[in-house]
């Protein structure tokens, strides 16, 4: 059987390519197109592998590898979680994937190749659309320091919400809100002030601490109360909803 190297290389390239964007997209990573073409050439070159002398359980630990490697060189290690949910993603999309082209090559033979090359522009367009929308989402998102009455500070991932429009009506104060859990071993809630706040359904008091400052982008921002609230938990790193108000302010500087 003749094995064409050019045309396996290019077809294993496409097909680390299609799942490199398809993770990238499904799991909402900020990624860089030369990310994924990086990682795509490592998983073409690796295809190499099946052709090297050594026993099919070594084969198999040695393409499991190059298949680390080239989640590493496209979406880099921030944590465990994040690195095992890269792997999951790339392993499960993987075999559906697979199983599509199989299906293709039952069904259209020689054709699947084009088909594959049909698709692969569309799931392109989807990743950089993609990309678009979560530019966006990026934009809104500081990294802030806390700084409390007792000196302590606290460093938070935010995320500017344009529903938080909220305002002590005595002090004058913007909110930004917070979890309780994350002021754990931080701050003791011993002085709070109550404000009155307007919810869909009923009208409510919440609870706030007065801080020193928080820091946004190398600005000090005096005029803000921490507000905690049960109900909000952390959403893809976000700790902080800040106020809509800091727009304004960046806006002014």
């Amino acid at each position: 059987m003749k094995v064409y190297i050019d045309l396996l290389f290019i077809l294993n390239f496409i097909y680390d390519m299609l799942l490199l964007l398809t993770v990238s997209v499904t799991l909402k990573r900020n990624i860089s197109f030369k990310k994924i073409f990086e990682g795509s050439l490592i998983g073409a070159f690796s295809t190499f592998i099946i052709f090297l002398p050594f026993s099919k359980p070594i084969l198999l630990i040695l393409k499991i590898s190059a298949g680390i490697i080239m989640l590493l060189i496209t979406f880099s290690y921030h944590n465990c979680k994040y690195f095992l949910n890269n792997i999951m993603y790339l392993y499960m999309t993987s075999v559906i994937l697979a199983g599509f082209l199989y299906y293709l090559k039952i069904e259209f033979n020689n054709w699947s190749y084009i088909i594959i090359l049909l698709i692969a522009p569309l799931i392109l367009y989807l990743y950089f659309k993609m990309q678009k929308e979560l530019k966006k989402v990026i934009n809104y998102e500081r990294k802030i320091t806390i700084t409390f009455l007792n000196n302590k500070t606290l460093n938070l991932t935010g995320f500017i919400d344009s529903g938080n429009k909220l305002k002590d009506p005595i002090t004058n104060k913007y909110i930004i809100l917070v979890n309780k859990k994350v002021l754990k071993g931080i701050y003791n809630i011993r002085s709070p002030i109550y404000v009155p706040i307007n919810t869909v359904n009923k009208h409510s008091l919440l609870t706030c601490l007065k801080i020193k400052n928080i820091i946004v982008n190398d600005k000090i921002y005096t005029n803000y109360l921490l507000g905690i609230s049960d109900d909000f938990t952390e959403i893809d790193g976000v700790e902080c909803l800040l106020n809509y108000h800091l727009i304004e302010g960046e806006e002014n500087v």
